[in-house]
Order: C-alpha cells, then sequence, then structure tokens
C-alpha cells in the first residue's frame, strides 16, 4: 500500500486527473466503448501506463483485459497491445521498480498478479489459444506471458496446463515455427525458454514433450544452428534436452532406443588448431558433455547406463571425447568435462574401460593417455578441478575392473619395473610420498581404489619394496605407509593413509598379519585414540580405531601376542570400550563424510575439505556396526559364535551336498520322463500301425471271400482268386514280420524300463536308509511318488505289449486257416483239371472236334511267394487274350 499512496501522494491536487483516476477511465471506456476503435485506443493507453502504474493497472484493469482477449479476438492489434500489458504488470522489472520498492516487494506483486490470473484455470487455456495464432504480434507477447507466468508460479501453472486439452501440443508447436524472429529475439528463443520453465521438475509433462517429437526437432535446430559453433539458439536447445532426460528414466530410454545417440557424435569433432574458442562454444560444449554425463550418470540404473555406455562405444562417441582428451589447445574447463564425461562413459563397462586403457596420447614416445593423467593428478601445480577430474577418471577405470587393478598393481611389482618408462605405479608412489598434502591424498586414494574387493591385488602388494635412502635395506610399502602417519604429517596426509591401510587390510588376514608383525603399529594406534587432542584430530582418531577393529575383526589368530582377544583385552586397558566406540562413530558423524556418500565424483569446494572418498564411505558403513560388536563380544561368545559358525558351515555343508543329490535326481527323473513320453508316443504310433494292419486284413477277409463265391460260379474264377489269395497271404506274411520286430522292440524297451526301474529302487532304499538327521524326507517321498508314477507307465507298457503279443497270436492263427483253404483250393482245382482232361478225350474219341490253344496264347505261371512251403504246388495256368485263366496242368505235391 506504500507504493499505492506516493503514487496517489505524489500527483499536485488540481484539475489534472491522477494516474488512477486516469487508469478508471480507460478501462471504464474499455468496457462500454461499442466501436472497436476506441477500445483499441483505451488498451494502448493502459498499456503506455501499465510500467508506471503497474499497481494501478493489474488491480483495475487485468479482468477488462482477459474480456478483450475473449471479444476481440479478430483484431490482432488490441489482442497484442492486451497482451504486453499484462506481461507489464506481471513481470518484475528491476530496473525500473528498484527506486521506488524493495525487490522482494516487488517479486511479491508479480506473484501476486500471477496468483489472481490463474484462479481461473479458463484464462490459461485462453492464452494458450492466442499461440495458434500465426500473426507474429500475437503469438510474441502471448509466449513471453506464459513464460513469467510459469516463472512465477511454475507448480500451479503446470498442473493447469497439464490438464488442459492440447495445452502441452500447442506449446511444441513452436518449436515448429521457422521464422528467424520467433526463434531469435534479445538473445533468447523465447519458445525453448517457455518449454525450459514449463518442462522443470515435472515428470509428466517431460515424457508429452519427448513423445511430441521434441528429441527430432530439438537435434535438428541445433544441426542447422551449427552444433558447438552456433549461437545461444543451441544453448537453450541444450538446455531443454537436459530438462528432459535429467532424472527421467523413461524418456532416456526413448532417446537411446531412438538411436539419437549416435547424433551426439559430431558434436564433439574438433580440429587440430583449438585456440581462440569463443565463450558460446565452450558453453555449447560444456552443456553437450553434460547432456552425455546425463545419458551414463552413476545415479541411473544399473542395466540403462551399461546400454548407453554400450552405445556410445559402439558409434564412436568414446572414441571421439578421448580424442578432444588427448587434444591440444583445449580450454581447462572443457578439458575438466571432457575428463569427468570420459570417466562416466567407462564407469563398471569392461569393454570401454579396456578401450580407455589402450588410448595413447600423442606424444614421442607415447604414453597411455592415463600415465598421462596421472601425471596432472600428482602435480601440485595444475587446477584443483582438474586434479579432481583426474582422480574421478582413474577410479571410474578401476570400478570392477579386476583386470585393470591387476594392471596398475602389477606396475609396482619388482620384476615389472621398467627404469627407462614411467609408469602409473611409480607415478602413484611418488605422490603417496611428496611434500603436497593433496597429491598424497589423491594418491591414497587412487591405491586404495586398485585394490578395492580385489584379495589377489592386497596379497600382491604386500611384495613391493621400497628402496628409502642409499646404504639401507628397502622397507615394504605397507610400513612406510605406517612410517609416514607415525611422523605425524599434515591431518590429509594422514586421513589419505588411514584410508588405504583400512582398504588394504580389510577382509584380507595375511595383510592383517604383516601389518601386526610390526611391534611399533598396534601401541601407535592405542596411543592415537586415546589421547585428548583437538576437534581436527578427532577424525584421525576415529580412523585409528577403525584401522585397530579390522585388525580384531579380520583376524586369523595366527600371532600370539596379537590374537583378537589379546587385542581387545589392550583396548579395554588402555582405552576403555566406550571411548572407542565413540571415537570409531566420530567418522560418520563428520559432515564431510555425509556429502562424500552421496555420489561418487570427488567434489569439494576448496582442497583443505578433501578428506572422503565414496568407496571408503561404504566401507566404513559395512564395517562400523560389526567392529561394535566384535569389541563387546566376551572370549566364551567368541567361542559360542565359533562354535555355531562351524555348525552352520557344516549344515550348509550338508545341504549342499542334498542339493546337488536332488539336483542329480532331477536330472535323472527328467531324463526317465523323456524315455517314458518317447515310449508313450511310440506305442501310439504302434497302436495306429496296429488299427491300420487290422483293417487291411479285414479287407484281405472280405476279398478272399468274395473270391470263394466266385470259385464256385466259375472255375476261371477260382483260378483267379487262388492267385489273389496267394498274394493276399504274401501281403499278411509282410505284416506279420513287421509285427514280429516292432513287439521284439517293445520288449526291449520293456526291459530297460526294468533296469532303469532297479537302479532307481536301489537308490531310493539307500536314501531311505540314511540317518534322519540328514534325511531329507520330502525328497524322498518325492523320489518314491517318482517311482509309482515309473511302475504305473511301466505297466501300462507292458500291457500294450500283451494285447500286441494277442494280436499276433490271432493274426497267426488266420494265417494257418488262410493256408489250409488255399490246400483244399488247390485239390479241388487238381480234380477239376483231371475231369476237364478225361471230358476231352472222350471227345477226341467221339470225332468231335477240340479247340487248341495256341502257345503265343499261354503264359506259364509259377505258385506265388506268398504260398505256405509245406504245401507248395506247381501249376500251369493258360491266360488266353480275353484275361481269364484255365488251369492246364496242375502237379500237387507235399513234404
Amino acid at each position: 500500500m506504500n507504493f499505492f499512496r506516493g503514487v496517489m501522494g505524489g500527483q499536485p491536487a488540481g484539475p489534472q486527473p491522477s494516474g488512477a483516476e486516469t487508469i478508471q477511465k480507460l478501462c471504464d471506456r474499455v468496457a462500454s466503448s461499442t466501436l472497436l476503435e476506441d477500445r483499441r485506443d483505451a488498451v494502448r493507453a493502459l498499456k503506455s501506463l501499465s510500467k508506471k502504474y503497474r499497481l494501478e493497472v493489474g488491480t483495475q484493469a487485468m479482468n477488462h483485459l482477459l474480456q478483450i482477449l475473449q471479444t476481440d479476438r479478430s483484431d490482432s492489434e488490441i489482442i497484442g497491445y492486451a497482451l504486453d500489458t499484462l506481461f507489464n504488470i506481471i513481470c518484475n522489472d528491476e530496473e525500473e521498480e528498484q527506486d521506488e520498492n524493495p525487490q522482494k516487494q516487488v517479486d511479491d506483486l508479480g506473484v501476486q498478479f500471477t496468483d489472481k490470473l490463474i484462479q481461473e484455470p479458463e484464462n490459461v487455456t485462453l492464452l494458450l489459444t492466442m499461440l495458434e495464432e500465426f500473426d507474429f504480434h500475437v503469438r510474441w507477447p502471448g509466449v513471453k506471458l506464459l513464460t513469467i507466468l510459469l516463472k512465477n508460479q511454475c507448480v500451479q501453472l503446470q498442473a493447469i496446463i497439464l490438464v488442459s486439452p492440447m495445452g502441452v501440443s500447442r506449446l511444441m508447436d513452436l518449436l515448429a515455427d521457422s521464422r528467424e524472429v520467433i526463434r531469435n529475439d534479445e538473445g533468447f528463443v523465447i519458445g525453448l525458454l517457455l518449454l525450459q520453465q514449463l518442462t522443470k521438475n515435472n515428470a509428466a509433462i517431460q515424457k508429452i514433450v519427448a513423445f511430441e517429437n521434441a528429441f527430432e526437432r530439438l537435434l535438428d535446430i541445433i544441426t542447422e544452428e551449427g552444433s558447438s559453433d552456433g549461437g545461444i539458439v543451441v544453448e537453450d536447445c541444450l538446455i531443454l534436452l537436459l530438462n528432459l532426460l535429467r532424472n527421467n528414466s523413461s524418456n532416456q530410454n526413448f532417446f537411446k532406443e531412438g538411436s539419437y545417440i549416435q547424433r551426439m557424435k559430431p558434436w564433439f569433432e574438433v580440429g587440430d588448431d583449438n585456440s581462440g574458442w569463443s565463450a558460446q562454444k565452450v558453453t555449447n560444449l560444456h552443456l553437450m558433455l553434460q547432456l552425455v554425463r546425463v545419458m551414463v550418470s552413476p545415479t541411473n540404473s544399473p542395466g540403462a547406463t551399461a546400454s548407453c555406455q554400450k552405445s556410445m562405444f559402439q558409434c564412436g562417441l568414446l572414441q571421439q571425447l578421448c580424442t578432444i582428451l588427448m587434444a591440444t589447445g583445449v580450454p581447462a574447463d572443457i578439458l575438466t568435462e571432457t575428463i569427468n564425461t570420459v570417466s562416466e562413459v567407462i564407469r563398471g563397462s569392461q569393454v570401454n574401460q579396456d578401450f580407455f586403457a589402450s588410448v595413447n596420447a600423442p606424444s614421442n614416445p607415447p604414453r597411455p593417455a592415463i600415465v598421462v593423467l596421472l601425471m596432472s593428478m600428482v602435480n601440485e601445480r595444475q587446477p584443483f578441478v582438474l586434479r579432481c577430474a583426474v582422480l574421478y577418471c582413474f577410479q571410474c577405470f578401476l570400478y570392477r575392473n579386476q583386470k585393470g587393478q591387476g594392471e596398475i598393481v602389477a606396475t609396482l611389482l619388482p620384476s615389472t619395473i621398467d627404469a627407462n618408462s614411467i609408469s602409473a605405479g611409480q607415478l602413484l608412489c611418488g605422490g603417496l610420498f611428496s611434500a603436497d598434502s593433496l597429491s598424497n591424498w589423491c594418491a591414497a586414494v587412487a591405491l586404495a581404489h586398485a585394490l578395492q574387493d580385489n584379495l589377489t591385488q592386497k596379497e600382491q602388494l604386500l611384495r613391493v619394496q621400497l628402496a628409502t635412502s642409499l646404504g639401507k635395506p628397502p622397507v615394504s610399502l605397507l610400513q612406510q605407509c605406517t612410517n609416514i602417519l607415525s611422523q605425524g604429517s599434515k591431518v590429509q596426509t594422514r586421513v589419505g593413509l588411514l584410508m588405504l591401510l583400512c582398504t588394504w587390510i580389510s577382509n584380507c588376514p595375511i595383510a592383517v598379519t604383516h601389518f601386526l608383525h610390526n611391534q611399533e603399529n598396534v601401541p601407535f594406534l592405542t596411543g592415537q585414540i586415546s589421547e585428548n587432542l583437538g576437534e581436527d584430530e578427532r577424525l584421525v582418531q576415529g580412523l585409528c580405531a577403525l584401522l585397530l577393529g579390522i585388525c580384531i575383526y579380520h583376524n586369523d589368530n595366527s600371532l600370539e601376542n596379537y590374537t583378537k582377544e589379546k587385542l581387545k583385552q589392550l583396548i579395554e586397558k588402555r582405552i576403555g570400550k566406550e571411548n572407542f566406540v565413540e571415537k570409531l562413530s566420530f567418522i560418520t558423524k563428520h559432515e564431510l563424510y555425509s556429502r562424500a556418500a552421496q555420489k561418487p565424483q570427488p567434489v569439494f569446494p576448496s582442497p583443505e575439505q578433501m578428506l572422503f572418498d565414496h568407496e571408503f564411505t561404504k566401507l566404513v558403513k559395512d564395517l562400523e556396526g560389526v567392529i561394535t560388536k566384535a569389541v563387546h563380544k566376551s572370549s566364551e561368545e567368541e567361542k559360542k559364535e565359533e562354535e555355531t559358525k562351524k555348525t552352520i558351515e557344516q549344515h550348509d555343508s550338508i545341504v549342499t551336498q542334498y542339493k546337488e543329490l536332488i539336483r542329480e535326481q532331477d536330472s535323472q527323473l527328467q531324463e526317465l520322463r523323456e524315455q517314458v513320453s518317447s515310449m508313450s508316443s511310440q506305442k501310439e504310433l504302434m497302436q495306429s500301425s496296429l488299427a491300420q494292419q487290422l483293417s487291411q486284413i479285414q479287407q484281405h477277409k472280405d476279398q478272399y471271400n468274395l473270391l470263394k463265391l466266385k470259385l464256385g460260379k466259375d472255375s476261371q474264377g477260382q483260378a483267379g482268386s487262388q492267385a489273389d489269395g496267394a498274394q493276399v497271404n504274401g501281403l499278411q506274411t509282410e505284416e506279420l514280420g513287421q509285427l514280429r520286430e516292432e513287439v521284439e522292440e517293445l520288449r526291449r524297451q520293456q526291459a530297460t524300463l526294468h533296469s532303469q526301474l532297479g537302479e532307481k529302487e536301489t537308490l531310493i532304499s539307500t536314501l531311505v536308509g540314511t540317518p534322519p538327521a540328514r534325511r531329507n524326507r520330502a525328497e524322498v517321498q518325492g523320489l518314491t511318488e517318482g517311482r509309482a508314477g515309473m511302475e504305473q507307465q511301466l505297466a501300462s507298457a507292458t500291457s500294450t505289449v500283451a494285447i500286441l503279443q494277442a494280436e499276433k497270436a490271432k493274426l497267426q492263427g488266420e494265417l494257418q486257416e488262410s493256408k489250409k483253404e488255399q490246400d483244399d483250393l488247390l485239390m479241388l482245382l487238381a480234380d477239376q483239371d483231371q475231369k476237364i482232361h478225361s471230358l476231352k478225350q472222350k471227345l477226341k474219341d467221339l470225332g468231335e472236334a477240340v479247340r487248341s490253344t495256341h502257345p503265343h496264347h499261354i503264359q506259364h505261371v509259377t505258385a506265388s511267394p506268398g504260398l505256405p512251403t509245406g504245401s507248395g504246388a506247381d501249376r500251369t495256368i493258360e491266360r488266353y487274350p480275353q484275361g481269364g485263366f484255365h488251369a492246364t496242368s496242375f502237379t500237387s505235391r507235399r513234404f
């Protein structure tokens, strides 16, 4: 109200109307005028007064202006004036308002007018429809107004736009506008700024924008504008892409599946001359690197990160980043961000890590990129952020990379040291024992990552020997670390060495034994923990307590003077258990511990605050509780725990044996099931074959009976039937042979099943005979049920064999009957032949002419192979040209 009084009180008394009165008259004119020109002039006047009399115009004219937007849509000029007026009263213009009001009051005024406008969601929908106008004088003020509304009340306006019909789609149309004036105005891409505000921290809107083909449009604009060499348009496109992808797994997956990662590779193509980069190019490239990091961030799901890492390697993006890494003339901040980007592209990816290990710097002679980077890390003249980035890159290279860990440790071993070249191990040792405390800390943390979760390399590192000075014997790396620790160096150096020692001996009893073998180490640790030191030394005391606790927890009691029990007694006597636990708990209470635990990348405001490593915070979290319990346990509890542990191990061993046995039995049962299934299918095939054979036999019987009837009527027909019967019998003989083979096969399968069933019975009997303490009754019961099922299947197969044997016997009987009938027919034919011959002779004797058969009309047919050998017959049958038969001679003989 002070502002209102200032405006009202500042006007001199007289006939001149005040600003408020003028605004009121203009509002009445807008509301009551029937002519469009009058309303347009009144709105133009309100626009001119809206910056100076912002409060009055906002309180009196806002509703009238919104009414103009609804009623006068056909006139683009008055709509443009109304939108500009609304923008002026809602926008917090610092330059014009700072002389009259505090900035906080100005901000509150803009928020208040924003709240008033968006109280009615229809007002926001009305503004969204303004974006559909092609006229620049309407669309441009509408975009500006929506942008400032989002800036003032982002969450509330996002919710309104989200439920507004086609709200997001209307905004996305701004990206399709090709007019330069829409793309650029005073250095800002207004449509992009609007979408940037709209997509902030709203996953639902981010997804809608992404599925409105935003990625394709934005990447096209970036390419058209010149990629990294482009202007502010490229910058705003990249910021919008970051909004859409950051912490949005759905959009990240859509971006990857759409093959948009491949389109980022050309962004990072740099030439040989990299001097004189513009500030805009540095900004663009920095945002592009951030976009790559968003896709492979350690906070993403492991599967999504691994998939993006694979795509970046396959499309050559990682190779392009390594080229920038080794290029000359690249600005320091771009080089630093490139190192961080390469770090996360290779983190946890074995293929990418192997490729990075093969990258060489363009030097003479060529040196591995890892060595060149480590040289920068241990160089105190390099920028702090660059040294942090190199450390992060080295950590990511070794993350879940046992091969790389072995290669780094191998450069420290005596058998692999090359005096003519600089290795990673030499650089780490040099940094570990230099006068620069930051180099000490970075080298200690880097070496600790070479040992992370790798028992083999922890044991290998015990072999490393260091030459301290001429004439003195070499000392181990482990001993040299404890010597520097006891010399009372800077806090940062001691913290780094303690983290290295804790990581080294953790879960490595051999390293614990080597550490305890030095008689000075335990008294030094107990002395550090028991002293009352200042605030800065409390962290060192906590780490000393952690190191001593690891010596207890991972102690194999191989040293008589430093067994678990004796170390606990020493703590109780010289430190006190409660004091020890209190000092240990100080580590997790430190503010820098919480900051380091949040993310893997080492980010610190200053070198002095660089104390904790992310992976070390995980180790502390895992060990703090178990060390506290180990210190408080008595010897009896230790013994009981050991006995319980052994019992559990024995039980686990027995369970493992049973699991293997059950797995083997399951495999056997599966094989038996497959055999039974195969036999069942074979049985079905045989039954089908048997049914077909029975059908054929029935058909043959019918044919045979028909032939018998024909034989009674005509002797020629009888002879033909005899020939067909022989063929039928031949067919039956072949089918019976096949049946015999199938029956024999079933008998063999039955014998195999009996043998397998006997083996299973023996196995089940063995399990049943096992002592109750080691018997798995449920498993035996399951095997017994399986056996019963197998027996049922075997009985079914046996029944099938019996049926087939019965059918075989029946068929054999029918065959014998057929043979007998054939013999009878043969005898009948022989008699008839004799009669015919005698009748012909009588006719000749009586002088009657008898027709003779010409030789070329006769074919000799011998007995069919189907005739039985026991009652074979040889006969010659005349075949006339018409196809009939007549027996001319027949001789029957029995054997």
